[in-house]
């Protein structure tokens, strides 16, 4: 089996990969901010890095996986005000419908999870040691910042020089900045905040800025330097910009071996956005769209590759999970372990190995549908169901999966009512009555749900 290379967006190259530990890969992900639901951006970060852990643990690497849950942050503040309820009750809300998302995606619970709330302490002890080694001061309006241009590294993830680099999105510019790029560490408390994001220093009453909050559970769970950091591309500046700058700024050694960021998400190749109207939450599109559809689709396009959301790429990927699990249908698996020996499945790991290339992986998977369909062999169809279920496809019977629809329509009555209306066609086939059969199949068609008559007059169906 061919060994793995990652793009590595530090190095701007693919790179062998070789972890710190022999045999044992520890890897941070950046995960929600959780004052709202999760949208379709959010549901591709979920997704890839659990392909990444996935095939990690397949390769025979002992994974600690870390993502973590950002459950303090301006928008969590002001969105808990405007509803009339405490932080902790809105996070936890929208923490409960992450997890509910991602569990219909088929993403795994990553080892751990950390809340940043519960990890106060070890970001004032990472502030504490950047004003000592003269990268952190405490501001005339009490807020604590990092000194950039201190940091000789900075700008080296982006690829920027600092006179280039401008703050980014969350950082905010104020009078008490001794530079527009310093951001801020630990934010001074307003009179009218709630108690609940109110944290005593020796700075004062405050609370902890977004980026201190990666750099200090990262470090905590996964030690002062590790393997991968992933996210998305959006994260790259100024979110890991500044966690490298805080990180090795505190510690004075490097902080990530490999950084991994996914595209974006585009729908109908426009920026996703609410001001545009294009903007969908996960469970949005889960009321349309079958969740292994969803996942299928976002793993057909490379990680790092943009990724266009149409309802017409999701048609197309529901059609072509169909076809697999048709092939799976007719073709029952043998029932022996996968053989990561036979050709399909070293030309899947050899996808896999380069750079997580699902295109390929996925294009192999084709081939094996292909031959299954061609031979009706057990073996290759044990094939196909063991390379899917490794990156979380294929993992229901057909029956489940053609028999289903979006979620909540998955009802008994649908699977009676249709088998019902299919006895009244073979009852009128066999009075010769074919129009009254065809307008049967025809209103089954209108409710989206299509026959298939086989060989011994048995009649099948599936989902449209």
């Amino acid at each position: 089996m061919s060994s793995l290379k990652i793009f590595n967006t530090l190095a701007r190259e693919k790179q062998p990969f070789v972890p710190i530990e022999p045999g044992k890969v520890r890897m941070y992900v950046c995960g929600m901010t959780v004052y709202d639901y999760c949208h379709i951006g959010h549901a591709r970060v979920m997704v890839v890095f659990d392909l990444v852990q996935r095939w990690l643990r397949t390769s025979g690497y002992e994974v600690t996986y870390v993502r973590n849950i950002t459950d303090i942050d301006d928008k969590i503040i002001k969105r808990a005000a405007e509803n009339g309820e405490s932080i902790s009750q809105l996070t936890q809300r929208f923490i409960d419908a992450m997890d509910e998302d991602a569990a219909a995606l088929g993403v795994c619970k990553p080892d751990h999870e950390p809340r940043a709330t519960a990890y106060v302490p070890q970001m004032l002890g990472l502030i504490e040691a950047l004003e000592k080694n003269g990268l952190a001061y405490k501001a005339a309006d009490g807020d604590v910042n990092y000194s950039v241009r201190d940091f000789a590294g900075y700008g080296k993830l982006s690829g920027k020089s600092l006179d280039d680099l401008r703050a980014g999105e969350r950082v905010d510019v104020n009078t008490g900045k001794r530079d527009p790029l310093d951001f801020v560490l630990w934010k001074a408390s307003k009179e009218s905040e709630p108690d609940e994001v109110k944290w005593q220093s020796k700075w004062g009453s405050g609370r902890p800025g977004w980026h201190i909050e990666c750099s200090a559970m990262a470090c905590d769970l996964l030690g002062e330097q590790f393997d991968i950091h992933g996210g998305g591309a959006d994260l790259q500046f100024p979110h890991h910009e500044n966690e490298i700058a805080q990180s090795e700024g505190a510690h004075g050694h490097a902080f990530v071996n490999y950084w991994m960021h996914n595209g974006f998400v585009r729908v109908d190749n426009e920026k996703m956005s609410k001001s545009l109207g294009n903007f969908f939450t996960i469970r949005e599109v889960l009321e349309k769209y079958d969740p292994e559809v969803v996942r299928f689709f976002i793993l057909r396009a490379h990680y790092r590759s943009q990724l266009n959301y149409s309802d017409a790429h999701l048609d197309d990927a529901r059609n072509a999970l169909t076809r697999m699990y048709t092939a799976l249908k007719d073709v029952q698996p043998d029932g022996a372990a996968l053989d990561m020996q036979e050709a399909h499945a070293l030309r899947f790991a050899e996808a896999m190995n380069d750079d997580f290339n699902t295109p390929l992986a996925v294009a192999v998977l084709f081939e094996l549908t292909n031959e299954v369909n061609k031979t009706k062999s057990p073996a290759l169809a044990r094939q196909l169901a063991g390379l899917a279920g490794i990156v979380g496809l294929l993992q229901r019977t057909p029956q489940q999966f053609l028999h289903a629809g979006a979620p909540g329509q998955e009802a008994d009555g649908i699977e009676a009512m249709v088998l019902g209306r299919i006895e009244a066609r073979t009852q009128a086939k066999q009075a010769k009555d074919f129009a009254q059969a065809d307008r049967i199949r025809a209103e089954l068609l209108e409710q989206g749900i299509i026959l298939e008559d086989k060989p011994g007059g048995v009649t099948e169906w599936r989902r449209a």
